[in-house]
C-alpha cells in the first residue's frame, strides 16, 4: 500500500471530527469481528501441518510435503534475512515452537507531505491488518528494532520473521484457507514491506473503503498535535456500499 493508491477527499474540521468519531467506532467493530473470526480459525492454521516435524513438538509424526515447505520458508528466509537484519541464513531444523494464535495488527504506511517532503507521516489504515503466527517481537517491535529505536535482539528478529514467512507459505499450501477468509468477506494478499527489507506479510482488508483528507489538511493537523500520525477515515457512504462476493459470484454463474 502506498499514498498514491488511497483516494483523496475534500472536507472541512467539522466534517473531520464526525468522521473521524465513526471512523473510530467502525474500526473498533471491525478488528473486534476480525479477532473472533481468528479465535475461530486458530485450530486450522497449526503451523505443525505445513512443516511437521521441522518444528519441536511432542509428535513425530511424518508431515507429507513438509520438506518442501521448510525449503520454501528457507529460501524466503535466506533472500532478506541478510539486509537488513543482519541474520545467518541458515535455519536450523528443527525450529522452536510456532504458536498458532494469529495476531492481526493495524497496517501502517509512510506519507510525506508538505513542499520540504521531510519527515514521514505515519497512517494507519482503518480496514487493513497485517497477519502474523504470534511472537515476543510483533512487527511495530521489529520495524523499531531497524530504526534504532529498540536494540536489536536477533533471536527476536529471527522468531519474528519466521512467523509472518510461516503464514505466508501457510496460506500458500492450504488455498481453501485464504478462499474462506474470503468468504467471510475479507481481501488477502501477500505484500511486500519495502521498509523491512521486501518482507512478504500475510494483509486482510475488510470490504469498506477508506480515503484521506489533501496533504495540507493533514499537515495542518500533524502539526497542531505535534504528532507525525493520522489515521485513514471511513467515509459512511462506504458502509453502505460494502460489495457482496457471494451475490457477484451467483450473478457471474447466471450470466455464464
Amino acid at each position: 500500500m502506498s499514498s498514491a493508491e488511497v483516494i483523496r477527499k475534500d472536507l472541512d474540521n467539522q466534517q473531520f471530527l464526525g468522521l473521524r468519531q465513526n471512523t473510530e467506532k467502525i474500526s473498533e467493530v471491525l478488528k473486534k469481528r476480525l479477532n473472533e473470526h481468528l479465535d475461530v480459525l486458530r485450530p486450522l492454521f497449526i503451523p505443525r501441518k505445513l512443516l511437521g516435524t521441522y518444528i519441536e513438538s511432542a509428535s513425530t509424526d511424518e508431515v507429507h510435503g513438509s520438506d518442501k515447505a521448510f525449503a520454501e520458508l528457507q529460501e524466503y528466509f535466506a533472500a532478506i534475512c541478510e539486509d537488513p537484519f543482519g541474520l545467518p541464513k541458515k535455519l536450523r531444523s528443527p525450529l522452536p515452537p510456532i504458536s498458532n494464535q494469529i495476531d492481526a495488527v493495524p497496517y501502517q504506511y509512510a506519507l510525506y507531505v508538505g513542499e520540504k517532503k521531510g519527515k514521514a507521516t505515519s497512517i494507519t489504515t482503518a480496514t487493513r491488518w497485517i497477519l502474523s503466527y504470534r511472537s515476543e517481537c510483533p512487527i511495530n517491535r521489529l520495524t523499531a528494532m531497524l530504526s534504532g529505536a529498540e536494540n536489536r535482539q536477533p533471536e527476536d528478529m529471527k522468531h519474528s520473521l519466521i512467523a509472518h514467512l510461516t503464514l505466508v507459505i501457510f496460506l500458500k499450501h492450504f488455498t481453501s484457507l485464504k478462499q474462506l477468509l474470503q468468504d467471510l468477506r475479507y481481501e488477502v494478499e501477500i505484500q511486500e514491506l519495502n521498509d523491512l527489507g521486501g518482507l512478504p506479510v500475510v494483509v486482510l482488508e475488510a470490504p469498506v473503503e477508506t480515503f484521506l483528507p489533501p496533504d495540507d489538511f493533514i499537515l495542518q493537523l500533524t502539526q497542531l498535535s505535534g504528532i507525525p500520525a493520522f489515521q485513514e477515515i471511513i467515509d459512511l457512504d462506504a458502509v453502505d456500499n460494502i460489495p457482496d462476493p457471494l451475490k457477484d459470484v451467483l450473478k457471474a454463474c447466471l450470466k455464464g
